[in-house]
């Protein structure tokens, strides 16, 4: 038996998703792109000609959902198998569109360049309980229109496991699918072993924008998992209930299942969001809050009874150092998720409202995503005498050390964390140095960057470059930083 953690009762989660049908069919959504909204008008939905907002019946919201497949494959940069979203336990990655990162040696932040984004990569790739990497910080030193595909790029140079992404721009689907193609060969091979999952944002109360509808599109018709991040904000830009920005969140979401698939039935799309408990006395959107893990817990529970993979931003923290608020939140939100029974969780790495990336923090992060999979294991039965070695000779000091049960199974009953995690006695942890987790982190990334990186093939990498290049000659930028890393790397 595995441990399953809920918020919501059956019978609540239903009146959720009935409440949610019925703001989709009196209130509608405001939907800023013309193709997406024939797609609903010619669909049976209507559009009030005095709000503009387009109400979607429940019978075209249920066509939707039984279109939408329940699992999701994922393949790493060699076509293997990774993960089957909807069946398989929880999977970690790094959070996303962190603007600066926090400097191990002045312990500020500054702003992410191409030298972070590379580090973040290589980072995630030696993690072991990060199954899939992220675009997750945005450089500042190359244009800012070309930011979104440049990320991906290094991304997908220095990193082989399925990356979660996105667009920040319309014009930046094509060239981020001409570089997934540049791995995979060719488009049937992309949509038989899909590498990468965009995410695509509505805009809080019930509204899709331009840009979003066009993502949902593109994404629906190159057979790319789209992830729907919807982003109510307790008292703000939702109900300030929980269960109230739960409905919004849930009627969101389901348009955003609709358009999707009436682009293109079947395509793959994962239930997720974002949402926030807002703190009235300082107007900021705390991650870290209980009542925000809660309603990704919670809204995680109505997407897995709509039968589709979930999505959710937890494990990450507000806080601005790596102190014990960072350890705190960052812990329980990673555990919640994973015994929530989340698909797919971002967060580790990212501090002070999703706009800091911290690598030490990554690699902290690491350890409880760990920790978080050992508990959502849960306690198993061994053997068909639950404790052998209790019949044993008692007397004998190393009876469990070295029973023939415990050679068996320690290995799986028992989770080991790396050297960042202390579990010496005190003499011996004084005598290594004293030293504090985030230091034991920090020297834990240098570790893993002083190893030799692991970079797609050369004919991949120039394949890439080549998409990068135009794409920042057409924004009138000079020499893209990552040409001189890779000239370097190659020698």
């Amino acid at each position: 038996m595995r441990p399953v953690f809920r918020f919501l009762s059956d019978g609540l989660v239903h009146e959720i998703r009935d409440e949610a049908l019925r703001v989709l069919e009196k209130v509608g959504v405001l939907v800023d792109h013309e193709e997406a909204r024939a797609l609903l008008l010619d669909a049976g939905c209507r559009q009030n000609t005095q709000t503009g907002r387009i109400t979607i019946p429940a019978s075209l919201v249920e066509r939707a959902l039984s279109s939408a497949p329940s699992t999701i494959e994922l393949f790493d940069r060699q076509g293997k198998l990774v993960v089957r979203l909807g069946r398989d336990p929880s999977v970690f990655n790094p959070g996303s569109a962190a603007l600066t990162v926090l400097d191990w040696n002045t312990q500020h932040q500054r702003k992410a360049e191409t030298q972070d984004v590379i580090a973040v990569a290589r980072l995630t790739e030696s993690l072991e309980y990060l199954a899939l990497q992220s675009t997750a910080v945005i450089p500042s030193d190359v244009p800012p229109g070309i930011a979104d595909r440049y990320r991906l790029g290094v991304a997908l140079i220095f990193g082989s496991k399925p990356v979660v992404t996105g667009t920040f721009r319309e014009d930046g689907f094509d060239p981020m699918r001409q570089m997934l193609l540049a791995l995979r060969g060719s488009e049937e091979e992309l949509r038989r072993k899909p590498l990468a999952i965009f995410d695509c944002c509505p805009s809080p109360p019930l509204k899709w924008s331009h840009l979003t509808c066009q993502a949902l599109l593109d994404c629906a018709r190159a057979g790319i998992p789209a992830e729907l991040v919807s982003m109510p904000l307790c008292g703000a830009t939702a109900p300030v209930t929980l269960v109230g920005s739960l409905v919004q969140h849930t009627a969101e979401t389901l348009s955003g299942i609709v358009i999707h698939q009436l682009a293109s039935p079947g395509a793959p799309i994962i239930y997720g969001g974002s949402p926030a408990a807002t703190d009235l006395r300082t107007g900021t959107t705390p991650m870290g809050a209980i009542e925000t893990m809660m309603m990704d817990a919670a809204y995680n529970e109505i997407g897995r009874s709509f039968g589709l993979p979930t999505h959710a931003y937890m494990g990450l923290t507000d806080a601005k150092l790596l102190d014990a608020q960072a350890g705190a939140e960052a812990a329980l939100g990673a555990v919640l998720a994973a015994l929530s029974g989340v698909s797919v969780v971002s967060g580790p790495g990212m501090m002070d409202f999703e706009s800091c990336f911290s690598l030490e923090k990554l690699v902290i992060d690491n350890e409880f995503c760990g920790m978080a999979l050992r508990a959502a294991r849960g306690i198993e039965k061994r053997d068909e005498e639950l404790a052998a070695d209790l019949y044993g000779d008692l007397t004998r000091g190393d009876l469990f050390l070295t029973s023939d049960v415990t050679l068996r199974w320690f290995r799986e009953e028992l989770f080991f964390p790396s050297p960042v995690i202390d579990r010496d006695g005190y003499e011996r942890w004084a005598q290594k140095g004293r030293s504090s987790a985030a230091e034991r982190a920090h020297a834990r990334v240098q570790q893993l960057l002083n190893a030799p990186p692991n970079p797609a093939q050369p004919a991949q990498v120039e394949q890439i470059l080549s998409v990068l290049r135009e794409e920042n000659r057409r924004a009138g930028g000079g020499v893209l930083p990552l040409e001189r890393v890779v000239r370097e790397m190659q020698g």
